[in-house]
């Protein structure tokens, strides 16, 4: 792990059945109709698998493996441009909560068109740290110094990455 084996803090989490693969609709191929972006084109476009796919930090899991991230707790307002991410740590005290919120919000940054405001944070009430994570990932100077960091860098980029 990224402790140097250090222990797990959550060694056995619950496994969430993975849902199935979405089918494309004759809607999304044809390339005539605008593109609206949606709940689900987040959560699990086929083309991008948005946030399903990534990867926990400490697991050989996805984060929807480990029902982190949820299709239900995603909220997009393509008219205006938002899109709200919440994430639900394994565990209440859960070190790893900024990386992985970290990850979420570069894989949207990487993924989606410039105009989104993206808003990543915790579910309500399921982290100790809650609120101090959801400041430091509102702040778009303290994620953009974080990702000059090339230690933590690197770590998010192996969460992003897909698993051969």
């Amino acid at each position: 792990g990224p402790g140097g084996g250090a222990p797990l803090e959550n060694a056995n989490p619950l496994i969430y059945r993975r849902s199935g693969e979405r089918p494309v609709t004759a809607r999304e191929e044809d390339d005539e109709l605008p593109d609206s972006i949606d709940d689900r084109e987040i959560f699990d476009s086929p083309e991008t698998h948005l946030i399903r796919s990534i990867n926990d930090p400490e697991h050989p899991l996805t984060l929807e493996e480990l029902n982190v991230v949820e299709q239900v707790r995603v909220k997009v307002n393509d008219a205006e441009s938002t899109v709200a991410v919440e994430f639900t740590p394994t565990i209440p005290h859960c070190s790893m909560a900024t990386l992985i919120g970290l990850s979420i919000k570069v894989k949207l940054i990487r993924s989606l068109p410039e105009r989104f405001k993206l808003d990543v944070h915790i579910t309500p009430g399921t982290h100790a740290s809650e609120h101090a994570v959801n400041k430091q990932l509102a702040d778009k100077e303290r994620v953009a110094a974080a990702l000059e960091n090339s230690h933590l860098l690197e770590v998010v980029n192996q969460c992003l990455s897909a698993r051969s």
